[in-house]
């Protein structure tokens, strides 16, 4: 029934409800994660009447918190996407800073390399000055070993991290699951939502975010799925599925990140996690750690063996043959942790040429290799056998598998990741540096033009065919070659200062020839170790396009491989303050919805301590009523 006695109480009980959300907003304004609470005041029925229908008062329906999933999820987003951009660029600028030192970065040190040579070049008899090469050569050698020894510390240092965002992930899934089955059981219980677990489930996942970028849906019950990837489930209602880092099955030391379902079955799914430190430590490994590690071993491998090929071409200063110089580390083959075959892989590099700084998967299915490169996930074609004496060929490698292999085992091939780690000096002694022509060239007495000899080296020595070879001009402007059999090895038009190849060897002239003058081209004797000319030959070498099929020089691909790591980690730096300005201003779009704001609060107090007065003057004046009814009755 309808009075003003219940009416006026059933307003005061709902601004004394009001009046105490609008307490619990202001003690909460310092609250991390707090969302802003609003009482929801409801008409109650009202009695009806020969002259209509008249109101009972109000009451709170419910107190709800001013939530938005959408500006919720732009915030996680960019949060997400500022702390990948923010651990790749930190991660990057590791590299970054070890190759780009101006002094003592890797073109740096090359260059101080070459300069040594063309110091020795330019005194072949000096003893000094080949000291000085043969220490800077150890110096090389010795800093590129270094390189690979800061690289497997950063990646131990990313494994690290990983194993550690996999902890907090894991923890921060149960926590949420937890908070998922306490808020359904709220909501059915009493039908109304509880508003202070709810916010401590979007703390939750903001704090998820910065780990891996995850989505949401929220279900009837309340509770809220959480999925990442391409879709995985990381909580599903009152359950959550672990994170795990599994070993790689070709290299322990690195970690793949795999999803534990039901019955501890694992499923990798490395490849498909983004956003988050996580994601970003995960790109920094394949997309800087990696390449630079091999692209390293590729500088190290190209360097060792083109001074090498130098050194074979040349005399010491002793007049005896060049022997290697420098030695590199091994090809990588790792077998899988899951082959159940007996058998094994040896690789050895045979063609810098064709050599790529990529990793290569073999595997036997079905009885037959094939061989996969890791980085296009294309098929290499191969030649051979794959045994000692018809080995598999391809991309510069050769391969021989030994033993028996179970069907689909695999193993992965890494060309250059090792080489860098093996590099050390093999010469002992200054006059070990073949700086002189095996070969010489002199003209004959006879000739009758101007030409001259300007050099002639052993440009190719594994094609190189030692023996009395004689350059004849037949006219002005053509020459051709032949052997001590007068067999012809090579012809051409003859340009003054244009080497003139053949079997390896490379014999440059100057001037005008005569028709009919002749050029002879014989082993060089312990006269010639003054010269020269083998020393400017590999100087010419490590400066022309002999790796990556002929593209790229040597000093290139450092060059490439310092402006690639800064240009990464500069883009990464400007995408991190570029997603921290959005995050800070979807935050702040979120917190002026979600926000407490004491002024609102301050008026919102000032009007339900009103209304609660007015209500309290009416249980008064309904009292007053009643003591005059009860007055005039008695008489």
């Amino acid at each position: 029934m309808s009075d003003l006695f219940s009416t006026s109480v059933s307003g005061l009980l709902a601004f004394q409800r009001a009046l105490d959300v609008t307490s619990n907003n202001i003690s909460n304004v310092a609250t991390p994660g707090y969302s802003v609470e609003n009482p929801n005041f409801t008409e109650r029925p009202g009695q009806a009447y020969s002259s209509g229908y008249i109101g009972s008062g109000t009451s709170i329906e419910s107190v709800t918190r001013a939530y938005d999933e959408l500006l919720a999820g732009q915030v996680r987003s960019s949060q997400s996407s500022y702390s990948s951009f923010n651990t790749y660029a930190t991660q990057a600028a590791q590299i970054d800073n070890m190759l780009s030192d101006p002094k003592t970065g890797l073109t740096a040190s090359l260059q101080t390399f070459v300069n040594a040579y063309q110091t020795v070049a330019n005194s072949p008899s000096t003893t000094a000055q080949r000291q000085a090469l043969l220490s800077q050569a150890n110096a090389l050698a010795q800093q590129m070993q270094n390189y690979d020894a800061q690289v497997q510390s950063y990646a131990a240092g990313a494994e690290g991290q990983i194993n550690a965002a996999v902890t907090q992930i894991n923890t921060l899934t149960s926590g949420i699951a937890k908070l998922n089955q306490q808020i359904a059981a709220g909501l059915a219980s009493t039908g109304q939502t509880p508003n202070q677990l709810m916010d401590q489930r979007d703390q939750m996942i903001d704090q998820l975010s910065q780990y891996i970028s995850v989505n949401t849906a929220t279900q009837a019950d309340g509770s809220m799925n959480i999925y990442v990837g391409s879709g995985q489930p990381l909580v599903i209602g009152a359950t959550s599925q672990a994170l795990q880092a599994t070993p790689n099955q070709y290299n322990a030391a690195e970690n793949q990140i795999s999803l534990v379902g039901g019955g501890g079955l694992t499923t990798d799914i490395t490849s498909t996690i983004n956003g988050g430190q996580l994601g970003g430590l995960l790109a920094f490994r394949t997309q800087v750690l990696h390449p630079a590690e091999n692209t390293l071993g590729q500088f190290s491998v190209g360097l060792a063996t083109l001074t090498n090929q130098a050194q074979a071409a040349g005399l010491d200063l002793t007049g005896a043959a060049g022997q290697p110089m420098f030695a590199v580390g091994p090809v990588i083959s790792t077998s899988s942790s899951v082959n159940t075959g007996t058998a094994s892989v040896t690789t050895t590099r045979t063609n810098l040429n064709a050599l790529t700084t990529d990793n290569y998967i073999l595997r036997q299915s079905g009885g037959a290799w094939s061989l996969t490169n890791e980085t296009t996930g294309q098929t290499v074609p191969m030649s051979g056998l794959g045994t000692v004496a018809s080995p598999f060929q391809a991309d510069g490698l050769s391969i021989v598998v030994s033993g028996a292999a179970a069907n689909n085992d695999s193993f992965e091939i890494r060309p250059n990741a090792g080489a860098s780690a093996g590099m050390k000096v093999l010469l002992t002694s200054p006059a070990q540096i073949a700086v002189a022509s095996s070969i010489q060239t002199t003209g004959a007495p006879a000739n009758t033009g101007t030409g001259k000899v300007s050099s002639s080296v052993v440009s190719d020595p594994s094609i190189w065919v030692p023996g009395a070879y004689k350059i004849s001009f037949t006219s002005a402007n053509t020459y051709q070659v032949t052997d001590s059999t007068n067999a012809v090895v090579g012809s051409g038009t003859y340009t003054s200062g244009t080497p003139i190849t053949f079997n390896g060897a490379s014999v440059t002239i100057t001037g005008t020839p005569a028709n009919g003058d002749t050029f002879n081209v014989g082993a060089a004797g312990a006269t010639n170790v003054g010269d020269n000319s083998n020393a400017f030959a590999l100087i010419d070498a490590l400066n022309a396009k002999k790796l990556n099929g002929g593209t790229t020089s040597l000093s290139s691909v450092a060059n490439n491989l310092v402006s690639q790591v800064g240009v990464q980690t500069q883009q990464a730096q400007a995408n991190a303050s570029a997603q921290k300005a959005v995050n800070a201003s979807a935050t702040d779009t979120r917190n002026n919805l979600s926000g407490v704001n004491l002024d609102e609060e301050a008026a919102k107090m000032v009007q339900y301590q009103q209304a609660y007065s007015a209500c309290a003057q009416l249980i008064q004046t309904s009292n007053t009523m009643f003591n005059s009814l009860l007055s005039a009755i008695h008489g």
